[in-house]
């Protein structure tokens, strides 16, 4: 055996070895009642091509059954007939500290979701921020450790990432995506641990996993010097959605097609957890998209 060969292995072995934590979370979710693919506004969206609403729902249900039966909590957003979008929920807004940023949305054909969003968590207890600028929410805004990435490029704007450091009083690190496929940050990036320091019960230092060239030259720059040890995932895997998943610091909901990152996860410690959501990815979401985690003071 080669040297690197054996220094690789004894790597994965290491990695391997590492025992993650599972940390118990709150979610936001709206079940896909009303969902079809009636506009475009990504790639992903063509209206001539059938979409199968109650297929939908099922494939729905098993990603909301799984966070229940791994021991987390999941509330629900009623669904509005005319927004087909609302299901992706993780849009409808940024929380952190018991503060929930609303949303603006870049197209109309959205713009009716950010009252019931609002609504919502007025109505459950958060200290609301009305915007003033354009921002997708969860979709362009990544928590991770007491760092704010944050996604332009294609829809919230750059004047959003000074208003919600102004909001939370965190460093916002801005990020550029350049190819249409991945419009949003949580289909590019995938935050793992969603608890960071040892003393909290996560890593000294929280890790990503993302997509290498969906960002532009500076952002990848940034990237790699922040997260040294971030899995980077091939294109093969984020053209699947494989980013766009949900992570408790030990399971990571993944697309079943990201066979990749499903083997590097693994090689690292993780527990990959297989979700087929094929049919909302015809509207250009999936795992991440549907679901909002929701950050009281406490979390």
């Amino acid at each position: 055996m080669n040297n690197t060969a054996s220094v690789n292995n004894t790597a994965s072995l290491a990695e391997s070895a590492v025992t993650r934590t599972q940390h118990r979370r709150r979610y936001l979710m709206c079940r896909p009642e009303h969902f079809t693919v009636s506009y475009t506004i990504n790639p992903w969206m063509e209206p001539a091509n059938p979409t199968d609403t109650a297929r939908a729902l099922r494939q729905w249900k098993t990603l909301y059954d799984t966070y229940i039966e791994l021991g987390h909590e999941v509330e629900l957003i009623d669904p509005v007939d005319g927004l087909p979008d609302m299901v992706y929920t993780a849009n409808g807004g940024f929380l952190i500290d018991g503060i929930a940023y609303g949303p603006k949305f870049r197209f109309q054909e959205r713009a009716g979701e950010e009252g019931p969003f609002i609504e919502w968590f007025r109505a459950n207890g958060f200290d609301t921020r009305v915007p003033e600028e354009v921002n997708e929410g969860e979709g362009d805004f990544l928590l991770v450790g007491d760092t704010i990435l944050a996604g332009t490029g294609f829809r919230s704007t750059g004047d959003s990432h000074r208003e919600v450091g102004e909001v939370f009083g965190r460093e916002v690190v801005t990020l550029t995506l350049t190819d249409p496929r991945f419009y949003h940050l949580d289909t590019a990036i995938a935050v793992l641990d969603p608890i960071e320091g040892v003393a909290n019960g996560g890593p000294e230092r929280a890790n990503i996993a993302y997509l290498p060239a969906a960002f532009d030259e500076a952002s990848q720059a940034i990237l790699a010097e922040r997260y040294p040890d971030a899995i980077h995932v091939s294109d093969e895997d984020g053209a699947v959605f494989g980013l766009n998943s949900a992570s408790d610091g030990r399971n990571v909901l993944i697309s079943p097609r990201a066979k990749g990152f499903e083997r590097q996860l693994r090689e690292r410690g993780y527990n990959p957890v297989l979700i087929d959501l094929s049919e909302l990815l015809l509207g250009g979401g999936g795992i991440k998209c549907c679901t909002l985690e929701l950050r009281g003071a406490s979390s």
